[in-house]
Formats: C-alpha cells, structure tokens, sequence
C-alpha cells in the first residue's frame, strides 16, 4: 500500500562548504502545508549524464511544495554516510542522482529506517532507475519523480545482502565482476566512452584477464523449506539478481530471469563454463526477451532466501556495478521490506 507525504516548502542553493557540501536555506511556503516533506538530494557531479545545469533544473522541479537540500559526494560511501545522517535526523526521503553504485550506497544507508529511497539517473547504464520505467533523462525523470512523491507512492521493497552489503538490482561474482574491475580501472574514460568502455573491458577480460580454464567457486543454497541444500561446484560467472534486466545493452535489456522482482526473493544465474557457444546461447536468448535457458551449461535457481559462495583462491564479485574486491566467501540473504521506494509516476 502507497503512502501520503505531506506538502512541503521550497528550499534554494546557496554555497558551497569545505566538504563538498551544498547548503540550503528554506524558501517561501507554496500552497497549504500541514508539514514539511524534507528530503535529501544526494548527488554524484562525477557521473556520465550529471551536469551543474541538470542538477540545478533537477533542484527546483523537486523543490516545487518541497524542502529540499542538496549535498555532492566526492568518494566512495560518502552516499552511505549522507544517507545514514538523513535517516537519524528524520529525513522523509533520501534521492540517489548519480550512478547504480550512488543508488547502492544510498539504499544501504537507510535500508530499514523509516526513510523513503529516490532514484534519478545520472549514469551512463542506469539500470535500476530504467528498471522502474525512468527514462535516461534526469530532467525528465525528475518530473516522474516528484510525481511520485506528490502523490504519495511509496512501497516496501525486499533488497538483497551480500556480506553485510545491501544492493538494488544485482551483485556479480566472477567474470562478470572482473569486467567491472578493468572498467573502473580507467574510470577517467567511463564519462565520456560508456558503453564501448563495457564492452572493450570485457573484450579484453575475455582474452587475458579472466582464467576461463577452471571453476572460480562453489555455490550451496540451504531450501530450508524442503529440507535440502542445492550445490553447485564448477562456478564460473554467477549473477544474483534481486531485478531483472540484468543490464541494457544500449536501449535493448538483457532479461536473465522474468522471476527476479522486487516482490520476491533472489534469483541466481550461473554459468558452469566459459565456452564460447554456451555464452552466446544464453545470451543470445536474454536479448531476445524472456530469459536465459536453462542447460547443462547454465543453471538457474529461484526464490532463493540464503546463499554461500567460496572458494580456497579468492574471486571477484561487484556490488550494482561497483567493484568491491576478491573473496574466498560471500554470504547472501534476501531481506523482505528493507526499504520504501518512491515509485515514480507513469
């Protein structure tokens, strides 16, 4: 069930502090206000499409009956810490403008607080804003936002837990991550090259950067439920998905699983080799809509609730599309309600 926000008041720019932060002030009461919707506008000027003239037009279209303040990160969990501060002084919403990894931190700075999850993209993939029927364009979904909170639409999402890390749309382990890897590692290039930086990494990964000659890891998921444990030990590339598409390739999704929603538990997607044909097979069939099929190259497992992956040499693994590092064990949970979403207008 949705829930009403209040009306608000509007809150304008005015400096600049030490720290990055943007300060506001609030502005003149628009219409009649019963209390203040306050929220926190989280931006990353790093981003591929954020602009200091997008955020200023994103600023005032949020502004509009609203209490807004702005503050700009300038590394990494600067987002989770603003978030975190948002939700202990009573903030009622916390907007994520930048990359999938700003949504990632701010969605695991307030996940399970009473404070509301924004999205509006300003990266170059976008995944979990277009997942919700955001356009690319953050003026435009900015609007869709504000619509949203007007109207009071705000549901409770399950998000997913890895290692203590909570993330939106998916977390990589394997190849997959050892792409985000060699991407990140030319982050200055990620602005201005996008997608053809994906795909030249992963070209590159293919070739030299990845040992497609052995499993990576083991996998067992406790069915608690049914009294079993499903075991797999020739891991390659596995995706947990608690969304799907997995990603866009372009304007076009790569559907892995339809059963990966925000509604439901986890869906993990694992591919057992590295052959060329059986990769091209399963995504072949994810480009063209309904999923991955399932063979003995590549399982698929649904409703998952927990989930360990490891290994004695330590693999890789991305969080929403940032690199977190190698590991010789992840742990994943399914947490149902963990945070409200404002969905935003059709």
């Amino acid at each position: 069930m949705s829930e009403k926000l209040p009306a608000g008041r509007i809150s304008q720019v005015i400096a600049l502090d030490d720290r990055g932060v943007r300060l506001v002030t609030s502005g003149a009461t628009t219409g009649t206000v019963d209390a203040l919707v306050r929220i926190l506008l989280v931006v990353n000027s790093f981003a591929s499409s954020v602009t200091a003239r997008n955020t200023v037009v994103v600023h005032r279209r949020l502004a509009r009956g609203h209490d807004v303040e702005v503050v700009e990160t300038n590394r990494r969990g600067h987002a989770t810490r603003f978030a975190h501060d948002a939700a202990r002084r009573g903030i009622d919403v916390v907007i994520g403008y930048g990359g999938d990894g700003t949504l990632n931190e701010v969605a695991t700075g307030i996940a399970g607080t009473d404070t509301a999850l924004g999205v509006l993209p300003g990266g170059s993939t976008n995944v979990f804003a277009r997942t919700l029927g955001m356009p690319n364009d953050p003026v435009r979904a900015a609007d869709l936002l504000a619509r949203g909170i007007d109207a009071g639409d705000l549901r409770p999402i399950g998000l997913g837990r890895v290692n203590g890390r909570f993330f939106c749309f998916h977390t990589g382990i394997g190849y997959d991550a050892a792409v985000v890897d060699a991407v990140e590692r030319r982050a200055s290039l990620k602005r201005w090259l996008g997608h053809p930086l994906f795909i030249s990494a992963a070209l590159t990964t293919w070739v030299r950067g990845y040992d497609r000659g052995a499993p990576h890891f083991s996998l067992a998921v406790d069915r608690a439920a049914s009294r079993r444990i499903d075991r797999i030990d020739d891991g390659y590339f596995s995706i947990v998905l608690n969304t799907n598409p997995y990603t866009y390739l372009g304007n076009r999704p790569l559907d892995l699983s339809p059963a990966a929603t925000l509604d439901n538990p986890l869906v993990v997607v694992t591919f057992r080799t590295l052959r060329v044909l059986p990769i091209l097979r399963g995504l072949g069939s994810a480009l063209r809509g309904g999923g991955v099929r399932e063979s003995e190259y590549v399982t698929e497992w649904r409703d998952v609730e927990h989930m360990v992956v490891e290994h004695v040499t330590p693999f890789p693994y991305q969080v929403d599309g940032d690199y977190l590092g190698d590991v010789n064990r992840l742990e994943f949970s399914y947490v149902r309600d963990a945070v409200r979403l404002v969905f935003p207008a059709s």
